[in-house]
């Protein structure tokens, strides 16, 4: 039998190296009490990274302050005591540094550093496979693993954090454009290759479309930047104030409609009072997982439908310094912002021209040197054309989570296969538990989704 033939066999395997995944990892090394193997597996090295953290861009920021960026519930100043030692940052007063939203590229050493202190320190042994996983298969003994270099692995044990998957661009020919004219927001290269004076549309107005804007002005850009979604809602700011004081439990009784009314109402009584409204949403981040699951799924399947929009921009918001620059551009009269929907993109000569309709289904057109997909991640895991993912849903072993988004889990984040049966020796946490926890794709949700699989792990 040669060597490829013969199976790597470990105690624990995860299955992606982004944030979820090392956060998971470094739970199993210092919880470890004795020598086991615990395999990383990983296409896109280093580790870390993942898409949030991979950037190399300096004004590509964190979404929140420094101070809540720690990657361990039990302490939660780790990473404000991680940037004391970067030399970026020496001088700095820790109470400035806390409030600071910082490059996300510093999040990604953080968690590598973090992940080598454990290894040093722990008996178990961390080994990192540069690899993909195209299938999964639980068997008698173990959970079998085939990777893309014909490699199996036997794992006693296996965490899913697969991470996040871009959506396609939404246009009929968007697919046969040339890539320098279709650019993906997640492409850090391709975008700052984007000549100074050309005209960009960008498919989107959440998060990835404020990256994708703070890289052209960063770039000296000064041509037309079009911006085109459904709701042609720009991210919100993040807003200091005194923090608010109502009691949020009662929103768990109430369905998706009293909830609405009752935010709002919070958010007017919060005014008269001089607090501002982010302060009100910030009172619910806690309950984020168990709003979604005690609303009914009727009413999850409303919120998808009418809601989730307004959701995203009140709850993940922005610094105010990149607010501030959106609208600054806005001003200049060189972003503009679409509210319809694209239907077609055709390149021609040295143009894309877009089509689409726009909110009164009116035709809306736009002539542009290069398109940008900002669409954000997509949520429907068969759509993220990941071939272990696609395993996972043909062959039954797992299933689409609720309407269709990430994968069935649990409440655990046990695997479920598609009969309804639980596998134990399967744990998904990161974006894939979308669909069952909603609130799953932020450091808070992760770091503690992370600590629950290492436990169940060892």
């Amino acid at each position: 039998m040669s060597a490829i033939d013969t199976p790597t066999v470990c105690e624990v395997a995860i299955v992606g190296g982004g944030a979820a995944g090392v956060l998971a990892a470094i739970g199993i090394l210092r919880g470890a009490r004795r020598p086991l193997r615990l395999l990383m597996i990983e296409p896109s090295l280093p580790l870390g990274r993942g898409v949030a953290y991979a950037t190399p861009r300096e004004e590509h920021v964190l979404n929140v302050p420094a101070a809540k960026m720690s990657g361990f519930p039990e302490q939660p100043e780790d990473f404000l005591d991680y940037l004391g030692t970067v030399p970026a940052f020496a001088g700095i007063p820790r109470e400035t540094l806390a409030a600071q939203f910082v490059s996300r590229g510093h999040y990604a050493n953080y968690l590598r550093e973090r992940l080598q202190q454990a290894v040093d320190t722990s008996p178990a042994q961390l080994e990192i496979i540069a690899a993909r996983v195209q299938a999964l298969q639980p068997e008698v003994d173990a959970v079998r693993l085939r990777l893309d270099s014909g490699r199996d692995v036997q794992a006693g044990k296996v965490i899913l954090a697969v991470g996040n998957a871009l959506r396609p661009l939404p246009a009929r020919g968007a697919s046969s454009l040339p890539e320098a004219k279709r650019i993906e927001a997640w492409d850090y290269a391709a975008m700052a290759d984007i000549p100074v004076a050309a005209d960009v549309a960008i498919i989107g107005s959440g998060l990835s479309m404020a990256d994708a804007v703070a890289t052209l002005q960063a770039n000296g850009h000064r041509g037309r930047i079009h911006v085109m979604s459904r709701h042609a809602l720009l991210p919100l700011p993040h807003a200091k104030g005194a923090p608010a004081d109502y009691d949020p439990a009662p929103l768990l009784v109430m369905n998706l409609r009293q909830r609405l009314h009752a935010l709002r109402q919070h958010a007017a009584d919060a005014a008269v009072r001089g607090i501002p409204w982010q302060s009100v949403m910030e009172r619910i981040r806690p309950l984020g997982q168990a709003l979604w699951q005690s609303l009914s799924a009727d009413d999850q399947r409303r919120f998808l439908r009418h809601v989730v929009r307004y959701w995203d921009v009140h709850r993940h918001r922005i610094s105010a310094p990149l607010h501030a620059q959106l609208l600054d551009v806005q001003r200049q009269g060189r972003l503009q912002l679409h509210r319809g929907r694209l239907e077609t993109a055709v390149a021609e000569g040295a143009c894309v021209r877009l089509a689409g309709l726009d909110r009164w289904r009116r035709p809306l057109q736009l002539e542009v040197q290069c398109v940008i997909n900002a669409t954000g991640v997509e949520m429907r895991a068969q759509a993220m054309r990941n071939p272990l993912l696609q395993q996972l849903l043909g062959s039954g072993v797992g299933r689409a989570g609720p309407h269709g988004i990430g994968v069935d889990t649990a409440p655990d984040g046990r695997l479920v296969d598609a009969e309804g049966v639980v596998e134990p020796r399967v744990q998904v946490i990161g974006s894939l538990c979308i669909g069952s926890l909603w609130e799953s794709l932020a450091i808070p949700d992760l770091r503690g989704q992370a600590a629950v699989a290492a436990k169940q792990a060892l």
